[in-house]
């Protein structure tokens, strides 16, 4: 069983890393992708660009998580997911050259490829909360191959946008083809249930309202993630004065920590409980993320990521975990689908909101605004936080 176990969770690993490696290849020259596209201005287009991703990723990880629930089954839904996505990269890459499309086209196709792709994700991280083994264990593995696909995927874009704009949408296609032969090696152990409508999320919160405090976390968490994939790129390109390789080093900067502790990390919060991993690592986490936006000097702005990136490593699995305690076991997909779309909107948020203020006022101030909402989410849930019953993990089963 313990064999089986770390075989399916290097497996569904495999299959999330392959999914943000592919997404965060496009990241460190955003700008000069949706020029090539065809758009007229940087940051309001590389905003729309990213936004109709992950309203895809709102909308359609509440349909794979309930299919995925009433069938009993995710493994043809995965497969299904990371070949779609694919399809939707290679179209992206292929299709300029075919047909002059206007901008709102590849919008439209942009959240075709995210609708498929959200699949292939969510389902990876459902198959992994549906295995034995510790719920820190497995979404540690989880946050691992999160960390190690954005960590890779930040440096080797950069390096593949100074080869040509559409390199990277081509690996992108590559890598969920890549992903979705290796998830149909994974072990179904889905336990299903009939609740397959999107209701269904909104059903769960009625029942298990406690979920509300990893979903208020992990929209807070995403919302940051979502202003470095905008703002902070932007930021190192224009302010900073960065080129696309060297943006892609320093979002490394981040990643590198945050995928080498997300294991350890998330083990630990088995062992010590969530609330000081979540709470506490959510205050430094904000603090940590203003301090990127004060450094006066590069360097300190690389020391800066680091610190983001290693406290964001273990708030990340605990989070995660605190999902799975809480959720009752024929729910999990449900549930996580119910994660996935808060942490989508929070991803959407931190689009929109820091851009739209690092337009209308400052970068300093966006970093600000972010910043001081990690720090005021960590505040408000502490007393509702101190008042959950958690189960003990059980660390048998490795």
């Amino acid at each position: 069983m313990a064999a089986t176990n770390r075989r399916s969770r290097i497996v569904l690993a495999g299959v999330v890393f392959a999914v943000l490696l592919a997404q965060v290849l496009l990241y460190p020259g955003i700008d000069t992708l949706v020029d090539a596209l065809g758009a007229d201005t940087a940051l309001d287009a590389s905003m729309w660009f990213l936004t109709a991703e992950f309203a895809a990723f709102v909308v359609f990880a509440a349909v794979w998580g309930a299919a995925s629930d009433a069938a009993g089954r995710r493994v043809p839904f995965m497969v299904a997911g990371a070949v779609g996505g694919a399809i939707g990269y290679a179209l992206l890459a292929g299709l300029h050259r075919l047909l002059p499309l206007p901008f709102a086209a590849v919008l439209g196709l942009r959240v075709f490829q995210g609708a498929a792709t959200i699949g292939a994700f969510s389902l990876a991280m459902t198959m992994l909360m549906d295995l034995d083994g510790g719920h820190g264990r497995n979404m540690g593995a989880a946050g691992i191959a999160i960390g190690l696909g954005t960590a890779t995927g930040a440096p080797l874009g950069g390096q593949l946008y100074e080869i040509g704009p559409f390199v990277p949408v081509i690996a992108a296609s590559g890598l969920l083809l890549a992903a979705g032969v290796l998830a149909a090696f994974a072990t179904d152990r889905a336990t299903g249930n009939d609740r397959n409508t999107l209701g269904a999320i909104v059903s769960g919160l009625r029942e298990t309202p406690t979920l509300v405090i990893p979903y208020a976390f992990g929209l807070i968490d995403r919302l940051t993630a979502g202003f470095f994939a905008l703002v902070g790129t932007l930021y190192f390109r224009e302010v900073v004065g960065l080129s696309p390789g060297e943006t892609g080093l320093m979002l490394a900067l981040f990643f590198a920590p945050f995928a080498l502790f997300q294991y350890p990390f998330g083990v630990l919060s088995d062992r010590i409980g969530r609330t000081i991993p979540v709470v506490l690592g959510s205050l430094c986490y904000g603090v940590a993320v203003i301090a990127v936006g004060l450094a006066p000097t590069v360097r300190l702005t690389g020391v800066a990521m680091v610190v983001v990136g290693v406290v964001g490593a273990l708030v990340a699995p605990a989070t995660m975990a605190l999902v799975t305690d809480l959720a009752p076991t024929t729910d999990r997909g449900i549930a996580m689908a119910g994660f996935n779309i808060f942490g989508s909107l929070g991803f959407l948020a931190g689009i929109l909101v820091g851009g739209t203020i690092a337009d209308e006022i400052s970068y300093v101030a966006a970093f600000l605004v972010v910043g001081g909402m990690e720090i005021g989410i960590a505040i408000l849930a502490l007393p509702a936080f101190l008042r959950l019953e958690l189960p003990r993990a059980d660390l048998s089963a490795k």
